[in-house]
Parts: structure tokens; sequence; C-alpha cells
């Protein structure tokens, strides 16, 4: 027994070391738990306030309604179309998210009664003036990233996972992200990215989170600050609602002119 003993003490640190989960292998285990914890919803509709903040404080604001579709083999489907003021009412950005090849992005502008497509090497630019990129503003699937865990930290008291990741798409405006995401129920708090010079770019931050359906949790409230311009943009929810009904034919291309 003793013998048995001694070999296992010996044999132990060649074991943990072999089966270790690296940091590649962890940061992807948290992403993954986080995807799968956001399943579920089927649907989803909301009402939103946008609010720009330019270099010098001065603010404007958009109201707009965003409407989502969860699919179950690929990323999802969303349509978000302006109320006011007057001069984008009718604005209205569909998006196709994809788990592995470049998402489809169609903008209607009324005033030119035209459909335009939003190219792959376009997906960085800004969304309408604001600080958020047309890529953010599509669904964020793990095969979208590579992955790797880099500390624990608390956030606003919060004890948190920090992971980097590194979008696969040559034609992402980022060179890498660090996302904190909380231990208690693996939601975003706060992202942080970088630009493709790897420089410090902009942070979002998520706030004010409610639970829906039991298990689905939202934030009320994201502030994107873009540290280059001193530029932000807050995006607040009047109104979450899921499970409503909503079928996939309501995110189509020929529809995006009859967008209500």
């Amino acid at each position: 027994m003793r013998k048995l003993f001694l070999l296992a003490v010996l044999i132990y640190p060649l074991s943990s070391t072999l089966y270790a989960e690296t940091a590649q292998q962890k940061g992807l285990a948290i992403a993954t738990e986080s995807e799968n914890r956001d399943k579920g919803w089927h649907d989803q509709y909301a009402e939103m306030t946008m609010i720009l903040t330019n270099a010098q404080g001065e603010k404007s604001i958009r109201e707009m309604r965003s409407k989502a579709f969860e699919m179950s083999t690929d990323g999802d489907k969303t349509l978000i179309i302006f109320d006011r003021p007057r001069d984008v009412r009718g604005t209205a950005l569909l998006t196709w998210s994809h788990k592995v090849k470049s998402d489809e992005q169609w903008l209607f502008l009324p005033a030119l009664k035209r459909v335009k497509r939003i190219s792959s090497k376009n997906k960085s630019g800004p969304f309408m003036g604001s600080e958020f990129a047309y890529e953010d503003l599509s669904s964020q699937e793990i095969e979208k990233y590579n992955y790797e865990y880099q500390r624990d930290e608390k956030f606003e008291g919060e004890d948190c996972f920090v992971v980097e990741r590194d979008p696969v798409d040559e034609n992402s405006g980022y060179k890498r992200q660090l996302i904190w995401i909380d231990k208690s129920e693996y939601r975003p708090r706060k992202i942080v990215f970088y630009d493709r010079k790897n420089s410090l770019l902009k942070t979002l931050i998520f706030a004010d989170y409610k639970k829906y359906l039991g298990h689905i949790w939202r934030p009320q409230k994201m502030t994107m600050k873009n540290v280059q311009t001193n530029k932000g943009t807050i995006l607040t929810w009047s109104t979450y609602k899921m499970n409503t009904g909503l079928k996939e034919n309501s995110f189509t291309r020929n529809g995006l002119k009859r967008a209500k």
C-alpha cells in the first residue's frame, strides 16, 4: 500500500500537468457557458433610445425599435428600425449573423428609397454616427473568435473572469477585445476594444441587468466610450418582450422597405 502511495505522489505532478486546462481551453469554456445560458428566447422585441455625445459634450437623441430571431443552427437575425427624429425615421438595418462565414447586413435609407448592402470590408464603420460599429450589432457567436483566459478580477464589486477574444475575420476592425464576464450568471459586464494597430479604441459597459423568461438576462443600459475621439453612445431599453411569435420571414431584405 505504501509503495502505491509513493507511486501516486511521484506520478501526480506529471498527470496534473498533462491534463491541465490551458488558458485557451478555459477561455473557450467560459465563452461557451455564457452562450449556452442565453439560449431559448426564440424571438425578441425591444424599444430603445440612443444618445449620441460628441467631443464637445453636445447630445442628440434617437428612438428606435429592434426585433430579433434566434437561430438554432446559425447566427441570429436582427432588425433595427429608427422612429425619431424625422430625418432618420424609417431607416432600418437588417443583420443576418453567421457562425463561420461573414455576416450579411443591409441598410434601408428612406430618403434614397433604396437598400444598401454593407460590405464585409466596411463592417468596422460607425453605425448611424454612433460609436457602435456595424460588426458590434451582429450576434457574437463563439466561432467568430479565438479565446484566452487572462485572470480573475472584480468589476463593480462582482467577481469576473477576464477573457481575451481575438476576431477570426480579417475584416474586423479589432485586433483583440478583453471581456469581463461575471461568475454568477456568465453575463458580459465590460468589453475593451483594441483597434487593428492594437491601440486602445473604446470601452463598452453593460448595466442594470434584468431577467426574462426565468433565465435570460438583458442589460437595460449599454455605454460605449471612444477613448480616441472622446465621443460616446448610450443605449437604453424601455421595453423587452420575448417569445412573441415573430417568424423568420419577418427578417428579409425585401421586407426592409416595409419594416414597421
